[in-house]
């Protein structure tokens, strides 16, 4: 049986199960409950009515928060010329090309969070996409990390880009923010996430769309949401 500690029974007994809050108040609900001394990451939990065995419906993409997500990401470019100058001067932590191909391939080396790479370049990627993939760093032109123009794909992750990916049960996750963001700032953001999962619906979906939204923090409880009460 699975042990929580004290602070995560304290903080679980100011949530009703039962209810679902008005995002306001799931927000701040949210930031009563964090539990971790670090300023906890607010996550986004969105089931959604589709069925991702259907290629049509299999929901995949990016978007980026108005408000940023708190988080300061490693940005490899992989790209030649002009394209490789231009994102280096977007801010890029490591740009090149087959040298840092090989470097990943011979070295082991993962001391980045995103790989950004043009569409000339993923050729020679692919040859080590059985490394990359599981860890989820294989570049995809659905989520806008393989680009003819990677200066700006560099520019919209430092300013808060996040990847969203329905898993096999029709689930998305992803992080919002941080608790030390204001209320009004974490109700942005996730307004946007909602917006833009809503606009990403699958044409050939029938029925209620959005089943269940519910935030929580690193290591905090969950807390059900009201989707009538998100600006849409």
């Amino acid at each position: 049986m699975k042990r929580v500690g004290k602070k995560y029974v304290e903080a679980s007994e100011k949530v009703d199960k039962t209810k679902k809050y008005t995002i306001e108040e799931a927000v701040k609900l949210a930031k009563e409950t964090s539990t971790t001394k670090f300023d906890s990451s607010v996550e986004i939990a969105i089931k959604l009515n589709i069925d991702t065995k259907k290629a049509d419906q299999q929901l995949r993409g990016s978007l980026v928060l108005p408000n940023g997500n708190g988080k300061t990401k490693k940005i490899l470019v992989l790209a030649k010329g002009a394209q490789a100058e231009a994102a280096k001067k977007a801010g890029a932590d490591f740009v090149g090309e087959q040298d840092m191909i090989d470097k990943i391939a011979n070295e082991n080396w993962f001391d980045y969070d995103t790989i950004i790479a043009t569409p000339e370049m993923m050729p020679a990627l692919g040859k080590i996409g059985k490394v990359l993939g599981p860890k989820g760093l294989m570049p995809n032109p659905k989520t806008g990390t393989v680009t003819p123009t990677p200066e700006k794909t560099v520019e919209d992750v430092k300013k808060g880009m996040i990847e969203y990916r329905a898993d096999s049960y029709g689930n998305i996750h992803c992080s919002v923010g941080k608790v030390s963001f204001d209320e009004k700032s974490l109700k942005e953001n996730i307004d946007f996430v909602i917006n833009t999962i809503i606009k990403a619906k699958p044409t050939t979906v029938k029925g209620k769309y959005i089943q269940n939204i519910s935030i929580s923090t690193t290591m905090g409880p969950g807390i059900r949401v009201d989707a009538n009460s998100i600006d849409m």
